[in-house]
């Protein structure tokens, strides 16, 4: 998965679903952390959703839009839930270099 553009397509033809979030972690560390983990996964269906991620200083702004509204909910469910478990792991070891072991 490669990184978003500062500004993504919206509303391309056929993508009428779209969704854009960004969440505030703090510090650049843990945002660059978040989002190295999770760009690794492409969509399982890319010819029906497509997700975009950038960073933008501390923030991890997502953007994903679909054809239909039921893959929208259910990639953007996913993305969320693993989004949630990476961000408690470093909430609750932090990052290598401050310190911490895993």
């Amino acid at each position: 998965m490669a990184a978003a553009s500062d500004a993504p397509v919206h509303n391309s033809a056929g993508w009428d679903f779209t969704c854009n979030f960004e969440v505030d972690y703090g510090s650049e560390e843990h945002a660059s952390v978040v989002y190295q983990t999770l760009a690794v996964d492409g969509e399982l269906q890319p010819d029906k959703v497509k997700r975009e991620m950038r960073l933008s200083g501390r923030k991890l702004v997502v953007y994903f839009a679909a054809v239909e509204a039921r893959f929208l909910r259910a990639s953007f469910s996913a993305f969320v839930d693993l989004m949630v478990l990476v961000t408690k792991l470093v909430e609750e070891y932090g990052v290598a270099n401050e310190g911490h072991s895993c």
